[in-house]
């Protein structure tokens, strides 16, 4: 189960990654959020791994 909650945490991270990118040129503080939300998310499955 754990490895799977990483596995999960790092496919939110990159889906909260493409929203970043997507929504760049429209909303700049919403893309920010997402990349502090992704970041996160990427931090989170790392720590879990260990």
């Amino acid at each position: 189960m754990e490895p799977m909650l990483s596995v999960l945490l790092f496919a939110l991270a990159g889906f909260l990654l493409g929203g970043a990118y997507t929504t760049w040129k429209n909303n700049r503080a919403m893309a920010i959020g997402l990349i502090v939300a992704a970041v996160f998310a990427g931090l989170g499955a790392a720590l879990w791994l260990e």
